[in-house]
């Protein structure tokens, strides 16, 4: 993977304040993602963390806040903490379609042979899938079994 951009849609009945609510919010990001959760006051140039709440608040990746139009759009930085270099950019759209929300994430700007391109390519559609689940029905999907399960298979 040179440069990868991944692109995700999916479509959510729900609203767009509840699903700006669910990307911004730890306590709410907390339950779909797997005791996750992202930190930030969402102000353009403000940084922001998503920090793993079941292991002492451990930060897994951080940046800037590029863009922020509650509760439209959402554009952050994406920077594992232990490499500085290894940068990329996401984008979160929010538009209300038909009585559902298209929420549409952009993930690129990676650099050459980036460690975080492989690891977003597993871990977002994850994520959107928990997501959507928690929003429709309350009940997240447990995400670190599911991306187990799927390691296990690659391996058989």
């Amino acid at each position: 993977m040179s440069n990868p951009e991944f692109v995700y849609t999916t479509y959510i009945k729900s609203t767009p304040e509840k699903v700006w609510d669910a990307i911004t919010n730890p306590e709410f990001a907390r339950q779909y993602w797997g005791g996750h959760a992202n930190f930030s006051d969402w102000k353009k140039g403000s940084k922001w963390q998503h920090k793993d709440t079941n292991n002492a608040n451990e930060v897994r990746v951080g940046g800037e806040v590029l863009e922020s139009a509650p509760p439209k759009r959402l554009v952050l930085s994406w920077v594992a903490p232990n490499d500085a270099t290894d940068a990329s950019r996401v984008s979160f759209d929010i538009d209300l379609v038909g009585g559902l929300v298209r929420l549409v994430i952009i993930h690129n700007s990676f650099k050459p042979g980036s460690d975080m391109a492989e690891k977003v390519s597993m871990g977002w559609p994850l994520v959107l899938s928990s997501l959507k689940s928690y929003l429709e029905t309350g009940q997240a999907i447990d995400i670190f079994a599911v991306k187990a399960k799927c390691s296990d298979n690659k391996a058989a």
